[in-house]
C-alpha cells in the first residue's frame, strides 16, 4: 500500500486537484486498493472550506469528481502516516519540513516537490494568483506521470 499526501498552501486549489487526479488515474488503472491518497494545507486560512470553484470546474470538465472535500492542515503525524508528502511549490516544501520535522526524499525522507519527478523541476502554477486552472492541471498531470514512473507504474 502506497500512502500519498499532496500539500499546498490552502488545500483548496492545487493539492486537492492533485489528490483527485491521482485517485482518478489509479481507479482507471485498477489500482485503487494499492493506494491511500489525500491532501492537506500548510496554512490554516482555508480550513473547512470546500474545493475552490476553479479547481472544481476544471475537474468537472475532465470528468473527475472531487466530492465534498474540506481543507485541512498538515500535522506532524502525517509524516509517519504517509509514504510520500508531495508539495506543490518551494514554499510548501519549506513549511512541510518545518511542520513535520521531516526530511526530503533525496535525503532518505518522504517530502518531495511534485514537479521534481519531471525533466523540468519547478513549482506547480498557483491558480489562486494566476486564475489559470488549465495550466495548473497540466503541471499536475505532468508531475503525476513522472511520479507514477518513479513508482514503476507507467
Amino acid at each position: 500500500m502506497t500512502r500519498i499526501l499532496f500539500v499546498c498552501h490552502g488545500n483548496i486549489c492545487r493539492s486537492p486537484m492533485a489528490e483527485f487526479v491521482m485517485k482518478d488515474l489509479v481507479k482507471k488503472a485498477g489500482l485503487e486498493s494499492e493506494f491511500v491518497i489525500a491532501s492537506a494545507a500548510t496554512s490554516t486560512e482555508e480550513i473547512g472550506n470546500r474545493v475552490h470553484h476553479g479547481t472544481r470546474g476544471k475537474l468537472h470538465q475532465m470528468g473527475i469528481p472531487c466530492g465534498d472535500h474540506r481543507a485541512r492542515q498538515i500535522c506532524r503525524a502525517d509524516y509517519d502516516r504517509y509514504d510520500y508528502l508531495i508539495g506543490m511549490d518551494s514554499m510548501n516544501i519549506r513549511n512541510m519540513l518545518r511542520m513535520t520535522e521531516g526530511e526530503m526524499l533525496e535525503n532518505g525522507g518522504k517530502i518531495v516537490k511534485l514537479l521534481s519527478f519531471t525533466d523540468c523541476p519547478r513549482d506547480v502554477a498557483d491558480p489562486w494568483y494566476t486564475g489559470d486552472f488549465r495550466k495548473t492541471y497540466e503541471d499536475i498531470c505532468e508531475g503525476l506521470s513522472g511520479f507514477l514512473q518513479y513508482l514503476g507504474y507507467e
